[in-house]
């Protein structure tokens, strides 16, 4: 797949309190056709979100959340590869509404490799210029000054909100383009202590709607008739 095409794909998630459609980003090729890939196997068809923190974000993707108990703890499901880090800082970032790839912490994957199939949309906050100072504080620690938040990016956590202390450590390959009322109602939802709904959010059915990369069928020529012989 080539990542110079202007247009982007798009998946539909169905769940049990909306639709939800994505726009997958061509900077991240890696997670882009990943994601495609999975949705196409039919991966996510079922699966829960299982981890949703109010004001942070809601994940889903776990591969044991299919057939998972009531109160039964969740986030180890997962496939046996990992992605390399797509980080594209400034323009790609933890701004409300993005799709994220989540991962192992930092001590067990220092590299920051991506998880094959659990993704979060972020929700966040707005940041007060305070606040926004105290977070590239952190990431000026967590990241030994790697991360900074341009002029561009603060205006949009100041205006739109976001999680700004993840970026530049988890890859950003999507946004949401509908349903974030959706995505409203599940953040605010009663979670167990492991940040579990108590009521079940299910993923009904995630379906590759647009496909700008798939190969475009040239028409063939059409086959000439038979001669028919002379008696």
């Amino acid at each position: 797949m080539s990542c110079l095409a202007q247009e982007r794909a798009e998946v539909l998630l169905e769940t049990t309190e909306g639709n939800i459609r994505i726009e997958l980003y061509n900077e991240t090729p890696l997670h882009r056709d990943n994601f495609m890939k999975l949705v196409k196997m039919q991966m996510y068809d079922s699966l829960l979100f299982h981890r949703v923190i109010k004001n942070f974000m809601i994940q889903g993707g776990d591969l044991n959340s299919k057939h998972a108990q009531p109160g039964q703890r969740l986030g180890s499901g997962e496939l046996d590869y990992t992605i390399e880090p797509e980080f594209r800082l400034p323009q790609v970032f933890h701004r409300r509404g993005v799709v994220a790839a989540a991962r192992e912490p930092d001590e067990v994957n220092p590299e920051m490799r991506s998880g094959a199939c659990q993704f979060y949309i972020v929700w966040g906050q707005v940041f007060n210029d305070m606040m926004i100072g105290k977070v590239q504080e952190r990431l000026d620690a967590t990241t030994n000054g790697r991360v900074q938040l341009t002029p561009e990016m603060i205006e949009v956590y100041k205006t739109v909100g976001g999680t700004p202390h993840l970026d530049g450590q988890y890859t950003v390959f999507g946004e949401v383009t509908e349903g974030m009322d959706v995505v409203d109602k599940i953040q605010q939802m009663a979670t167990d202590r492991f940040n579990r709904p108590y009521t079940d959010v299910r993923i009904i059915k995630a379906t590759l709607t647009k496909d700008p990369f798939k190969p475009v069928e040239k028409p063939q020529p059409k086959k000439a008739g038979a001669k028919r012989k002379r008696k």
